[in-house]
C-alpha cells in the first residue's frame, strides 16, 4: 500500500467515474483501475461498486477513504514542516476566499502579497463558507478567508476585521433623502438577496429578521454574486444590502444606485482568517493578516488583537 493508491481512491470515491479520478490524478484510466483493484485484494474487501454508469462506494469502503484522507493530510505535513524550515514565505499559498469577500479583497491584496512574499504564489480558490471548511479539512487549502460565526474541529480562527452593511437603491428612489436607514425599513420595500447557503444572505437576515418572512414582490436571487443584484438594483428592481468594500466605491462610480448607511447600531459582519492547527508556516499567516489590513478595504474597521 502506497501513498499513490491512497490518493487513487480518494480521487475514485470524490469523482465516482474511473475516468475522471485517472484525469485528477494525471495517469491513464488502466492504470488507476488496477491500482485500486490491487488495493482491495491486498485489504480483502470490496471499497467501490461498479456498474455501467456509476462507481458507488461501500460502507467499509467509505471508513477506508476516511482514513486515506487522513492519512494524506498528515503526509502532507512532511513537506509543509520542511518549506517552513527553509523559508516560510516561499513556495505556493493555497487560498480559499468567500465569493462575497473575493471580488473586493483581491484585486488590492495579491498586488501586496506579491511585493512582500515574491516567491510565495498564490493558488486562489473562491467557493461556499462550508466548501472551504471541508477543503481546509482536508488539506487542499492552507487558508481561508471568510466571515464569522465559524468553528470547525482543528480549525483555527483569527478575526481580521469589521465591516459595516449599507443600504443599496435605485438613483431616484425616496430613500435617497435619508441620511440613515434603519433595518426596519427593509421591509417595504422588494430586497434582493443572494440565494441559501450563502453565509453574507443570512447576515441580512439576522439583521432584519422580518424580511425572511417578506410579502409582495420581495425577491431572493437564488445563486446570484453581489455584482449581478447590484446591476438590478439600478434597473428599478428593488434594493438590497452589500458589505461596504462592494457599496462604497459604488458612490462615485456608478450613477444608477444611490448608497446609504444603516442608522445605529448599523449591521455589520466580522472577517477572519482560518487555518488548521498543524499548519506550520506560522509566518503566512502574520504576514496574510497584516496585508489584508493594509488593503484600504473601504470601511473595514480593524479587530485588534
Amino acid at each position: 500500500m502506497t501513498l499513490t493508491d491512497l490518493r487513487y481512491i480518494v480521487a475514485l470515491a470524490q469523482e465516482r467515474h474511473f475516468g475522471r479520478a485517472a484525469e485528477k490524478c494525471h495517469v491513464s484510466q488502466p492504470t488507476l483501475s488496477v491500482a485500486v483493484k490491487k488495493l482491495e485484494e491486498q485489504l480483502g474487501v470490496l471499497l467501490f461498486e461498479r456498474s455501467a454508469v456509476d462507481v458507488k462506494v461501500t460502507e467499509i469502503g467509505r471508513h477506508i477513504v476516511e482514513q486515506a484522507e487522513r492519512v494524506l493530510r498528515e503526509a502532507s505535513q512532511i513537506r509543509d514542516l520542511a518549506e517552513a524550515g527553509r523559508d516560510a514565505l516561499s513556495g505556493p499559498l493555497r487560498i480559499g476566499v468567500i465569493y462575497t469577500i473575493a471580488p473586493y479583497l483581491l484585486p488590492s491584496l495579491i498586488p501586496l502579497l506579491a511585493e512582500r512574499a515574491p516567491r510565495m504564489p498564490l493558488m486562489i480558490q473562491e467557493n461556499y463558507t462550508h466548501r472551504l471548511a471541508d477543503q481546509l479539512k482536508k488539506g487542499e487549502i492552507d487558508v481561508a478567508i471568510l466571515a464569522l460565526p465559524f468553528a470547525e474541529q482543528g480549525i483555527v480562527t483569527q478575526a481580521v476585521y469589521d465591516e459595516p452593511f449599507r443600504v443599496v437603491m435605485p438613483a431616484a428612489h425616496p430613500w435617497v433623502k435619508e441620511e440613515a436607514l434603519t433595518t426596519a425599513k427593509l421591509q417595504e420595500e422588494p430586497l434582493l438577496l443572494l440565494g441559501a447557503g450563502n453565509c453574507f444572505r443570512d447576515q441580512v437576515l439576522e439583521a432584519c429578521p422580518r424580511c425572511a418572512h417578506g410579502t409582495g414582490l420581495q425577491k431572493t436571487m437564488e445563486g446570484s454574486s453581489l455584482e449581478t443584484i447590484r446591476h438590478m438594483v439600478a434597473t428599478g428592481l428593488g434594493v438590497t444590502v452589500l458589505p461596504s468594500s462592494a457599496a462604497d466605491p459604488l458612490v462615485d462610480s456608478q450613477k444608477l444606485v444611490a448608497i446609504r448607511p444603516f442608522a445605529a447600531p448599523e449591521p455589520t459582519r466580522r472577517v477572519a482568517i482560518a487555518w488548521r492547527v498543524t499548519y506550520p508556516r506560522t509566518k503566512v499567516i502574520d504576514l496574510l493578516r497584516a496585508a489584508i489590513l493594509d488593503s484600504g478595504l473601504p470601511g473595514a474597521m480593524p479587530v485588534r488583537g
